[in-house]
């Protein structure tokens, strides 16, 4: 297994290898999580659900006390989605900057468990609300995320047409870190819907191009792109298990990895 590269390695190589599992040593340094919106419903039908978002801050706290720095992404699909507004008659770019202004509710949520679980945390967005949130500057994310801070980037890119799933590869890209931890509902990257097709298979590994071939409903395609772009690992494993955010953080073989290397 290789060492993981400095957090201020520039050079864009080295990435590490997840680590045997069982072990308890840290192979990242930095690390993106990325959670839709739906991940802080809980078990509720709409909005934020406290308990989970206490649960989601736990695992979290966890992870930043042994010394990894995590920024965090998250979406606004529990409360509103652009795309669908749009498909029932709304423009679309007016869809998109609401589903944005949702993305900060959801990381004002998460701040608040996160800051109750004992974590240091700033809410950044991509558009301008002193009020609740720090403006995104790249360098200052950074320098949040050296002083030990976990950072939640909140608002998307700050443009319409553009998801979620593209402002956590872009973020990650941007702030040096060595993977993507997109936690989802289901345990990895399944070829068919698991819900529907009991038969379904589960990759264990997959390369970027497999994903946008095959057409995967893991990221959308200008995410996949551009982490294969910059060659940023992706690991897709389910939320709702406990551990499982601290253990794919330690680079344990949770969920379904995807590198631009040869599948396992």
């Amino acid at each position: 297994m290789s060492e993981a590269t400095s957090a201020n390695d520039d050079s864009g190589s080295g990435k590490p290898e997840p680590a045997a599992e069982g072990s308890n040593r840290p192979v990242y340094n930095r690390i993106l999580l990325k959670l839709s919106g739906e991940a802080l419903l809980g078990s509720r039908q709409y909005g934020v659900d406290p308990n989970f978002c206490a649960f989601i801050a736990a695992q979290v706290a966890k992870v930043h006390r042994s010394g990894i720095q995590i920024g965090i992404v998250v979406g606004g699909g529990n409360i509103f989605r652009g795309l669908a507004a749009a498909a029932r008659g709304m423009d679309r770019a007016t869809g998109d900057y609401i589903g944005m202004l949702a993305t900060v509710m959801n990381a004002l949520a998460l701040q608040d468990a996160l800051e109750k679980a004992g974590v240091q945390t700033r809410v950044m967005s991509a558009i301008a609300m002193n009020e609740v949130a720090e403006p995104y500057i790249r360098r200052r994310a950074v320098r949040h995320l050296e002083k030990g801070r976990v950072i939640i980037l909140a608002a998307g890119t700050g443009n319409p047409y553009f998801t979620t799933d593209t402002a956590a590869a872009l973020r990650a890209v941007e702030i040096g870190a060595q993977v993507i931890l997109k936690a989802t509902k289901v345990d990895g990257v399944y070829d068919a819907d698991p819900v529907q097709n009991p038969e379904a298979k589960r990759y264990e590994r997959l390369t970027y191009s497999q994903v946008l071939a095959q057409r995967l409903k893991v990221l959308d395609a200008t995410a996949v792109s551009l982490c294969m772009d910059n060659d940023m690992p992706i690991v897709v494993f389910d939320l709702n298990e406990p551990e499982n955010i601290t253990r794919v953080a330690a680079g344990e073989p949770v969920g379904t990895l995807i590198t631009g290397g040869s599948p396992a």
